[in-house]
């Protein structure tokens, strides 16, 4: 089966929630000096003002999975869109610091929901010999909405004259991509799979040979048998012994993705660089650089990913943010700017090649259909629960101890994931998710 434009077009319209993601994620690391000055925030307050997102995010991922069960993936795809637009429009004309923190509220429960149902359409309409590379395509757009969030931050506050009002600029931008998300989200078709379990079949026929699979007709059986139409309820209980091997395994990815301390960089980056010496102006371009050195191995990272495989791609990337992690941690000991901007590339550098383009490839691929979006939650649920607890515990560690102590932390995290990597994940590289659930022993 050959990549059609039908595909990849449907692929690229759903990875657009990955670019809201990004944007939407880290553009208020532009506005935390404004915010703190504005609202007279304490670095708790701060710690909370960043992670009220996350919060909304730790929801999002946790309701996201059963709508797109019983409604489709398409339809829960445009409210996230809607949620979107809502959130940075409120964050625009935000009157006070609560009615910010709602408005980023909703905004995290839209981003919470893209992590889940994003990757889980795509690897759904995705053929085995591809699926990496094109669920690969939400995590692309989740960076590429990194870097544009930092570009836009950085020239809205240079061409506003670092006017201290401009973070509303800066939060309220988002709106514009939210609504281009909802209108190009009209034309894409629902999930192949998600119409077999409720018992669509011929419309399911008609999406799997527009998506150019040459026996349309052999995979809709196989997607039929996997499902156990016939025996197995959609009520089925997810928490049971046979699903605790790739629980176990989508919780370890998730949690070490965050572990890693890639957020504590994508939400605080102008602050870290501030902390060694680095202007407003001069912090917000190394945003930039960070963000454009992330898109770049980004890049990489897919195009190896169905080459060398989940794991492989893995070792060799922690072993090396094991290494920068611990540079950047000496370097704030010594006081060095530039060290800590090398150290932090270097990190972003092997996450994104590694971890970054893993985590939503590996959890879509290791849950059986009829679970894939309960699964796809769990492992979500997971990622933003640790996000949220490491932003909001930053600013007062930094504070209370060290800065090079949440460094130190990152660094044997990633010692501790290269172990169990080693011991525990497998190779899920060119098999389709039916065969998935057999090789995992799932029935």
């Amino acid at each position: 089966m050959k990549i059609n434009f039908y595909l990849l077009g449907s692929t690229l319209v759903a990875a657009l929630a990955g670019f809201l993601f990004g944007f939407d994620t880290v553009v208020i690391s532009g506005t935390t000096e404004m915010l703190e000055k504005r609202f007279n925030l304490s670095d708790v307050a701060l710690g909370f003002t960043v992670s009220s997102a996350l919060f909304g995010t730790i929801i999002g991922s946790l309701i996201a999975g059963k709508p797109s069960e019983w409604y489709g993936r398409k339809p829960i795809l445009m409210c996230l869109a809607v949620l979107y637009f809502v959130s940075a429009l409120g964050c625009g004309l935000a009157w006070d610091w609560t009615s910010l923190l709602v408005f980023r509220l909703i905004g995290g429960l839209a981003i919470g929901g893209a992590s889940v149902v994003a990757p889980l359409y795509i690897a759904e309409i995705s053929p085995p010999h591809a699926r990496g590379r094109l669920v690969a395509m939400s995590q692309f757009n989740i960076v590429v909405g990194l870097l544009v969030a930092y570009i836009s931050n950085f020239l809205i506050d240079r061409y506003t004259g670092s006017d201290p009002e401009c973070w509303r600029w800066m939060l309220g931008i988002v709106a514009v991509p939210s609504v281009l998300f909802f209108l190009f989200l009209l034309p894409i078709p629902e999930s192949p799979r998600w119409l077999v379990e409720k018992h669509r079949r011929d419309e399911a026929l008609t999406v799997l040979q527009k998506l150019g699979n040459t026996d349309a007709a052999g995979v809709l059986q196989e997607i039929v048998e996997s499902l156990h139409e016939k025996t197995v309820a959609i009520s089925e209980s997810f928490f049971q012994r046979k699903y605790l091997l790739p629980i176990l395994l989508a919780f370890m990815v998730a949690s070490f993705n965050q572990l890693s301390g890639i957020n504590t960089v994508n939400y605080y980056g102008p602050k870290i660089l501030k902390a060694v010496g680095a202007g407003q102006t001069s912090a917000l371009a190394g945003s930039v650089i960070i963000g454009v050195t992330n898109l770049v191995f980004t890049i990489l990272g897919m195009t190896l990913i169905d080459r060398f495989g989940r794991r492989r791609l893995l070792l060799v990337g922690t072993c090396g943010m094991v290494i920068c992690q611990g540079i950047a941690a000496f370097a704030f000991h010594m006081n060095n700017q530039m060290l800590v901007l090398a150290s932090l590339m270097g990190f972003m550098a092997f996450f994104a090649s590694s971890s970054g383009v893993v985590i939503w490839v590996f959890i879509s691929e290791i849950f059986p259909n009829r679970v894939r979006a309960r699964g796809q939650a769990l492992g979500s649920l997971t990622h933003w629960a640790w996000c949220t607890l490491i932003q909001f515990g930053y600013p007062v560690v930094t504070a209370r101890v060290s800065s090079s102590a949440p460094f130190i932390f990152f660094s044997a995290m990633m010692l501790l994931q290269l172990v169990l990597v080693l011991r525990y994940m497998p190779e899920t590289k060119g098999v389709s998710l039916e065969e998935m659930q057999r090789h995992l022993g799932i029935e």
